[in-house]
This record gives C-alpha cells, structure tokens and sequence, in this order.
C-alpha cells in the first residue's frame, strides 16, 4: 500500500522521538515514577492520614489525579521543548523546514511525540498509584479528553520554548519559574475551597487548576472547577498555541541563520 508522504515524514518524526525518550528510559521514564512514589509515600501516607478527608474524598485518593495531571504536564512539557532545541541546536530542524513538507507536519511529529511521552509516564504513574489506593472512573471520556488536550497543550508550549530559546539553559526557565508553582498551586494537594475568597479568585487565573479538576471529576467525579469551563479553556489554550507555533516555524522565528 502506498504511504501519503506527509504520513511518512509525521510517523518518522514521532518514531525518532519516541526511540529518543526510550532509548534513554533510565533518565526519562523512571525518574518520573520514583519521584510519583515519593509523593504517594510522603503526602499520600505520611500527610494525608493526619488530613483525612479532603474535598469529600481520603486524601490520598485525592491526590493521585492531580499527580498524574503533573507528570503528563512535566514530561509532555520537557520532552519537546529539549528535542526541538536540539534539533535546532543541531541544525537539522533546518533541513525539515526546506523538505517540501508543510510545517504542520513538522509541529504534529513533535507534539504527538511529546504527547506519547507524557501519556506513557500518566500510565506508569497510575499503576504506581494502584499499589497505594483504588482508582475509580466516573467518565471515562472525560479524562481522556482532559488529558489528551493536557499534552497537546503542554507539547506545543513546550516547542514554543524551543523555538525562543538560545541556549540549553533556557529550556529550563519556564518549567523551573512558571510550571512548578502554578502546578502547585494548581489544586493538586488541596481543595481550592480551603482558600480565602480572595485568593479563591486569584486561583481561578490558574489553567492547571482547571486541568487537574477536570481529570479529578473524571476519575472521581468531584471538582471545585465547572468541568465545561476546563474543557472550554483546554481546548483554547490548544488552539492558540497550535496556530501560535504554526506561525512561529513559518516565519522561521530562531530557526533560519
């Protein structure tokens, strides 16, 4: 049968991708879930059997969504914002650019690669978490849509990244500076209602907050966020940043010398 060639250059640039975190599982795969373990020991055990409940639920049950919500956030994030940069870097980001390829070809490869890799390390995470609790599914589809446009959301903010950056230290400054905290205080470990008014509405300019409570009604069925205005602000998000990288390859912004 013969292959579309746009099919062949998108299935090749995710086949490099997902050889490129694979082949490295040591640094890419495990260090994900034995960081998740120590959350599940220290906040799930340790913690939360002296919080107990939180948000209706035991609390470590309570955490494990929004654990999983962070570990496809990092790795989805991380694993295109290094690979393009490296291809950048490298220079053969250039030779795609000149392939008669058009360039949402190119950002598909990358983006399903880092999706593949955030969804991967969200199945090691919950399999982890099911030697600690019990996970239910309220709606199945739900969490698949929640984090499905997670990934995309955070693979494309992540080639974003590459594309500005100049150096290697500079793929580290958002995840380090904007995603950790808002991940943290993105509802992950608590329950938004906890917080004074004030910075209840402060906490609603948070996307992960929506994120995290959208996957935690999907397995649990309760969120302090409408699950239709998650939805509603994913899929924007993945909009803006499709056409913002879209528009950033086209022009070549950082890629052409």
């Amino acid at each position: 049968m013969i292959q579309h060639p746009y099919w062949v250059m998108f299935a090749t640039i995710v086949s490099k991708e997902i050889t490129r975190f694979t082949r490295i599982w040591p640094q890419t795969l495990l260090p994900p879930a034995i960081t998740m373990l120590l959350y599940f020991i220290i906040f799930g055990n340790l913690i939360g059997s002296r919080i107990g409940t939180m948000g209706g639920l035991d609390y470590m049950s309570f955490i494990v969504p929004g654990l999983i919500m962070m570990s496809v956030i990092t790795n989805s994030y991380g694993n295109v914002s290094s690979s393009f940069f490296s291809n950048k870097f490298q220079r053969s980001i250039e030779e795609m650019l000149v392939a008669p390829v058009p360039n949402w070809v190119i950002l598909a490869g990358f983006v399903g690669g880092g999706m593949l890799r955030g969804l991967i390390v969200a199945g090691i995470v919950t399999l982890v978490s099911l030697f600690f609790t019990s996970l239910q599914v309220h709606s199945l589809a739900v969490m698949l849509l929640v984090v499905l446009l997670t990934a995309m959301v955070f693979s494309l903010a992540g080639l974003i990244n590459g594309v500005f950056a100049r150096k290697f230290d500079d793929i580290s400054i958002i995840p380090t500076f904007v995603l950790t905290p808002l991940t943290y205080l993105g509802g992950v470990f608590f329950s938004i209602t906890l917080l004074p008014s004030i910075w209840q509405s402060l906490a609603m300019a948070n996307p992960i907050l929506y994120m995290v409570n959208a996957f935690r009604y999907g397995v649990h069925g309760v969120s302090d966020i409408p699950v239709l205005w998650a939805l509603a602000l994913l899929s924007l998000l993945a909009g803006v940043f499709w056409f913002w990288a879209l528009r950033l390859l086209s022009i070549g912004k950082g890629l052409k010398q």
